[in-house]
């Protein structure tokens, strides 16, 4: 078995998409930065996240059945390191709004309302599988975390998407 902190150095070189996951209980918004987050199955649609076992935030998802993921994007990486800070309140200089019950953060490309199916034992990690119910999507280059940095894809970077509504407006001209 390799030691934890080989582990953490290998794992540190894969990519991973960031989002902050969101839940909210007796009117009181929680959330975190996870970067344990795939899609799972398309029939039903279905995501997972890892959540640490010790995480207030898990508690409080558990309890409620719910969940709310922020797919953040490129420009994102302040609210990325907000939501990762330890006893700060993370929603103080935020800007989010309520939808369908979660917390969902202004300007994050992907907002997806997940029901949790199953919560699965990891080792120091809980597993939460959600059903999708409802889902949002922008047009931004990603946030990505790779070798403990914030960055983006670097094609997408260069070459920015955009909505059918820009194409739409350019054809107008």
């Amino acid at each position: 078995m390799i030691g934890e902190q080989e582990f953490r150095d290998l794992m540190a070189g894969v990519c991973a998409p960031v989002t902050v996951v969101t839940g909210a209980l007796d009117g009181v918004p929680y959330g975190a930065t996870v970067s344990a987050f795939a899609a799972l199955s398309l029939r039903p649609p279905m995501v997972m996240v890892a959540l640490d076992a010790r995480s207030s935030l898990l508690t409080r998802i558990v309890a409620t059945g719910r969940f709310g993921v922020n797919v953040l994007g490129h420009a994102q990486a302040g609210v990325a390191t907000a939501f990762a800070r330890r006893g700060a309140d993370r929603f103080a200089g935020a800007d989010w709004d309520y939808d369908h019950g979660l917390p969902r953060l202004a300007r994050s490309p992907g907002w997806l309302v997940c029901e949790v199916a199953r919560a699965v034992e990891g080792g120091d990690h809980l597993l939460l599988l959600g059903t999708v119910i409802h889902a949002g999507t922008g047009t931004a280059a990603p946030l990505v975390y790779a070798h403990r940095t914030f960055g983006t894809h670097s094609a997408l970077a260069r070459h920015p998407r955009h909505s059918i509504a820009d194409h739409v407006r350019a054809c107008a001209r």
